[in-house]
């Protein structure tokens, strides 16, 4: 051994202890993701109270069918990021729960009888396929009939109108929407708002330009003094950011990755921060953890710590 932890110290709760006090504890725990995700804690308080810092949230749309919506919108209600990059399925789960609603379930249903009743199941959220499909279908229609025909919108510039649209308190791009936080979404084709923009694509030439939000992406890295990102999950939304991260500075100098998947079948949702060093999409010095657990336990504890911890200073 070449370097001194510390020991390992009891977490020992009390009356009155805040969700902020229980992460102090747990980064002295010793094990085992517990202190991993004390470790996010402190490098997100650090990137938020960093004024140069251009921050991105990142994370994937089945997310936005949960719960959990009600953090991601209150990270951006509170303006904690700059960037958000997510996949369509946010875009879609944040219009439909906006005018319908969805139901708690289980993993264990029988599936066939779930298509029977019209319903989908999202791990165990059922989906009434009438407040999904349907009402997607519904309110994108009515939302194009706003705009004018031959409009060319890049998908930052559609989630703002979409947001405008929704007008909903509760809702993700509402927020994202007032506070002119854009929302990139590279893959946009991917999922229900996705076809209904090619639907309406072939009736009122409504056209998705992919380049202007990479010219944002492009503006926004080169101008960055420092980056930090919050990456919930893989996939897409994850690559989009740390391959854009490559052209800012050394790559990013803050990351907090937040997933279940594994690195050892070399796939880009399982890598490791440390992985991206080696790509130069994160930095080498940069302040980085990894937290291998499901965000919709981890990211409601972490974000009310942080409040306490920005609320107390």
């Amino acid at each position: 051994m070449t370097q001194d932890f510390g020991r390992v110290l009891d977490i020992k709760l009390e009356r009155g202890h805040s969700v902020r006090d229980v992460m102090r504890m747990l980064r002295v725990s010793g094990g085992f993701m517990a202190a991993h995700m004390a470790e996010a804690y402190e490098i997100m308080v650090r990137m938020l109270r960093d004024p140069d810092c251009t921050r991105i949230l990142s994370f994937t749309g089945n997310l936005m069918a949960t719960g959990l919506r009600g953090v991601l919108t209150d990270m951006v209600r509170r303006r904690m990021f700059d960037i958000v990059v997510t996949t369509c399925g946010a875009l879609d789960h944040d219009l439909a729960r906006s005018f319908g609603s969805y139901e708690r379930g289980s993993f264990d249903a029988d599936d066939t009888e779930l298509r029977e009743h019209d319903y989908h199941r999202l791990g165990n959220v059922f989906i009434r396929s009438s407040n999904y499909g349907e009402i997607i279908e519904q309110k994108f229609s009515e939302f194009v009939e706003r705009l004018s025909p031959d409009t060319v919108l890049s998908t930052y510039e559609l989630s703002w109108r979409l947001g405008e649209f929704i007008g909903n308190e509760d809702s993700f791009l509402y927020w994202c929407s007032r506070n002119r936080i854009p929302v990139v979404v590279p893959g946009i084709v991917d999922g229900a708002v996705g076809y209904q923009l090619w639907l309406h694509s072939q009736r009122r030439r409504l056209r998705i330009d992919l380049m202007r939000d990479e010219g944002l992406l492009s503006d926004r890295m080169w101008e960055a003094k420092r980056t930090g990102a919050l990456i919930v999950g893989g996939g897409i939304s994850k690559h989009h950011v740390i391959w854009w991260s490559q052209f800012a500075g050394d790559g990013l100098d803050y990351a907090i990755y937040i997933t279940t998947a594994d690195e050892y079948d070399g796939s880009l949702s399982g890598a490791r921060p440390r992985e991206a060093v080696s790509w130069r999409k994160i930095a080498p010095r940069a302040q980085h953890t990894f937290v291998k657990a499901d965000a919709t336990i981890v990211l409601p504890f972490l974000h009310l710590a942080i409040i306490q911890e920005m609320e107390s200073s």
